[in-house]
């Protein structure tokens, strides 16, 4: 099996998307940042992109939380 196929069964395995939920949350904190300084400097502009962009991760996490759970539900042990 090459490097690439390896890489690719990571992707949609339990600790992939962990990993992928924890990367997703890591963008939250830039987010959150980025929200302050725009109300800070009364930005509103500033202020609706980093909305939206909060949106998105809260979408994107909750994808991968419902793909967490269909993996979940694959798992041959899991039937016990």
């Amino acid at each position: 099996m090459s490097t690439i196929q390896k890489a690719k069964g990571f992707k949609k395995s339990k600790p992939g998307t962990y990993l992928s939920i924890g990367t997703t949350l890591f963008g939250a904190v830039s987010v959150a940042k980025q929200a302050k300084k725009a109300r800070r400097e009364g930005d509103k502009l500033q202020l609706i992109d980093a909305v939206v962009s909060a949106a998105a991760i809260a979408t994107g996490v909750a994808l991968l939380v419902r793909e967490l759970r269909r993996l979940g539900e694959d798992d041959i042990l899991a039937d016990d």
